[in-house]
Order: structure tokens, then C-alpha cells, then sequence
């Protein structure tokens, strides 16, 4: 399967990182050749889905949404669970915060590739990174490595994921982000945890995002919480 190298596919969750690399794939590939696709994996805070359609309209460029309902059905983290609230320390057993969804950037990854396929579009962007607060394993570089061969192996498809944020604090994606001209579309966006809006301000994603923004000297535009 050929595809063409001009064209960019960018799984947008509608959050700060995913956001930031929008605008990284508008800056490299032209904002004509960028399509977007945001995953309903049956997350307990719908309004993910809202930011990531109201990203990809402020930025131009296309949305689409597909259903991935497996994981709310597999339970077991915070994010998908209505019975297990978003932890402030580690899992003793697993070593991970109860946020992890074990498996998620792989299947989002395939799917997004299989999307790609279809549309012959040759590059993938994520916004996952092995400087991630929470560790989790499916952002690190040798998984996002190990990945692209099995995709490109598994579908005859010379794909590459780009992961620009891979090796960045959240200081620098943020300073990213103001050079790329993303930084009005961070009012849009959402990050926190617990699914507030404006945001807790509390919970691990919220304190990242917040200490972020003040080590770049940098408003956040999305409204903090009273």
C-alpha cells in the first residue's frame, strides 16, 4: 500500500498534548493535508469528545469519531469506571496511577492506522510522551517504535508515527505550543481528570497542566477553576 507522505492523520483527544500536536502537523504538513480522528472508548467524561470537535473546527480541519466500546466493558481504571475515583498516588501493585487504560495508545494507534489505510495517509501523530507525569508504558519511545514496525508489517503500509512531544516537559509544550500559534485553541481544550470544566484544579492532570503553564511564565486560556 502506498500513501502519501504529505498527508498527516492526528489522533485528537481534546486535550492540551493532542492539541499541541495538531498544530505541530498543520505547521509541518499544511493545514489542507491534516485530517483528525478523536476515539469514543466509552470514557466517563464526554466532554472530551466536545473539545476535540471544537478543536478541529477553531483549527479548520476535519473530525472524525470512532466507537471503541471494549474498554468501558474491561473497567477497571478511572477513566472508563464510574465506580473507582482518580487517585492521587501510585498503585502499589501495578506502579501506575488507577488513570492507566492498559492497551489504549495501542488500539488507538491500530485503528487510527487502519483509518489511514483507507485514506492512504502516511503519517500518524500522537501527543504521548515518555516525560509523562503518569509513566504509563504505552507513551514510551521504544512502545510507539515497536509499533510502527508491527503497523507497517501487519498492513503492508509504510506508516510512521510521529510523536513530537515524546521527550518534552510540559513546560516546553507549552512553549510549543505558543510558537506554533496553538495557544488560543488551549481554551477549547480539556485536561482535567475529573471531568470538570472549569477545572478541579485538584487532581494530577490538573497540577501537571497548571505547573506547565507558570514554569513557561505562560496563561493558561482555559478558565481555571473559582
Amino acid at each position: 500500500m502506498r500513501a502519501d507522505p504529505d498527508k498527516a492523520l492526528v489522533v485528537l483527544s481534546g486535550g492540551q498534548d493532542s492539541t499541541t500536536c495538531l498544530y505541530w502537523a498543520i505547521d509541518r504538513f499544511g493545514q489542507a493535508n491534516v485530517d483528525t480522528v478523536t476515539f469514543d472508548y466509552g470514557q466517563r467524561h464526554r466532554i472530551e469528545l466536545e473539545c476535540a470537535a471544537r478543536v478541529a473546527e477553531f483549527a479548520g480541519v476535519h473530525n472524525r469519531v470512532l466507537p471503541i466500546d471494549t474498554f468501558t466493558a474491561l473497567g477497571g481504571d478511572a477513566l472508563t469506571d464510574d465506580a473507582i475515583e482518580v487517585a492521587q498516588e501510585i498503585d502499589a501493585g501495578s506502579g501506575l496511577p488507577n488513570t492507566f487504560v492498559p492497551g489504549r495508545n495501542l488500539v488507538f494507534l491500530t485503528f487510527a492506522a487502519a483509518y489511514a489505510w483507507r485514506r492512504a495517509i502516511a503519517n500518524l501523530v500522537t501527543g504521548v510522551a515518555q516525560t509523562d507525569y503518569s509513566g504509563y508504558p504505552d507513551c514510551r519511545e521504544n512502545t510507539m517504535a515497536a509499533l510502527q514496525d508491527a503497523l507497517s508489517l501487519g498492513m503492508e503500509f509504510d506508516v510512521t508515527i510521529h510523536t513530537p512531544l515524546m521527550h518534552l516537559s510540559k513546560r516546553e509544550t507549552v512553549e510549543l505550543a505558543r510558537d506554533l500559534g496553538g495557544l488560543p485553541a488551549m481554551a477549547l481544550t480539556h485536561t482535567c481528570y475529573n471531568g470538570e470544566r472549569p477545572p478541579c484544579g485538584k487532581c494530577p492532570a490538573c497540577v501537571l497542566r497548571a505547573r506547565g503553564f507558570a514554569e513557561a511564565g505562560i496563561e493558561d486560556p482555559l478558565p481555571a477553576s473559582s
